[in-house]
């Protein structure tokens, strides 16, 4: 990361809590030492950040630095409020952390005044006996998507049974209580849905799949055209031969 980059990682970070943060929190965060910190903290204030605290206390960043107002509206707001709280609740620990830093930069830009400012949300995500928090691999799995690696896993059937595949994750596919990967499988030549609760990662290596992801995902969405309606077919479908059942309601994984 060079040092433009992490002057604004270390401002967004600052942005992000409302309590004044330790240098030792900060070099974690940002994977820099201490010293590097507060080498960092003289150079924003040198260039008219606000920065608060000192050295053993704790900083934290005044209004009005790089904060565009943005102007959502209050509906706009509560559907935001209300997306990202399902994802903190529900998504892997380093996506739940990101959604309680975007909702913390959007609330702090809306320096306008407005009635939502300091109010409690209108609308407030629940957990729900249905609720199923990601498995630790998904993680891994959307890495491995941004950086277009292919990846080794062994995959359960409903009878028990493992086969090892190498895939090209695409896409990992949301529902309350499942969460589906949509990849080209490399043993079958073809596109296939698998559940990621019923994959073991083996390996995810650094030699990239062929072409562009935004391609493959055009290719699959168009050999795939009705994926959707995969949410409606049962195990016993002859079009999609299952490896195991899904809760109603969620797609139909690889056979």
């Amino acid at each position: 990361m060079s040092r433009t980059s992490r002057l604004f990682e270390l401002i967004n970070v600052l942005r992000a809590r409302r309590t004044p943060v330790t240098a030792l929190y900060l070099a974690r965060e940002l994977g820099i030492s201490q010293r590097s910190v507060y080498r960092d903290i003289e150079t924003l204030r040198s260039l008219g950040a606000p920065l608060d605290g000192q050295a053993g206390i704790g900083y934290c960043l005044g209004e009005g630095f790089f904060l565009p107002e943005f102007a959502f509206s209050s509906d706009e707001l509560d559907a935001l409020i209300l997306g990202l709280g399902w994802v903190r609740q529900r998504a892997d620990p380093a996506l739940a952390q990101g959604s309680e830093s975007a909702l913390a930069k959007i609330l702090s830009a809306r320096n306008s005044g407005s009635s939502m400012n300091g109010e409690p949300p209108a609308l407030v995500t629940a957990a729900s006996a249905s609720e199923r928090m990601d498995p630790p691999q998904v993680a891994l799995l959307r890495d491995a998507i941004r950086r277009q690696r292919k990846v080794a896993i062994s995959y359960e059937d409903a009878h028990g049974s493992l086969s090892d595949r190498t895939i090209w994750p695409i896409a990992i596919v949301y529902f309350d209580d499942v969460r589906v990967l949509a990849a080209w499988c490399e043993h079958r030549s073809a596109f296939r849905h698998f559940r990621v609760d019923r994959m073991h990662l083996r390996t995810i290596s650094e030699e990239r799949y062929p072409g562009r992801r935004q391609s493959i995902v055009r290719q699959w969405r168009q050999q795939d055209r009705d994926w959707r309606s995969i949410l409606t077919v049962s195990d016993t479908s002859t079009r999609y031969p299952l490896a195991g059942a899904l809760p109603p309601g969620a797609m139909s994984k690889e056979g």
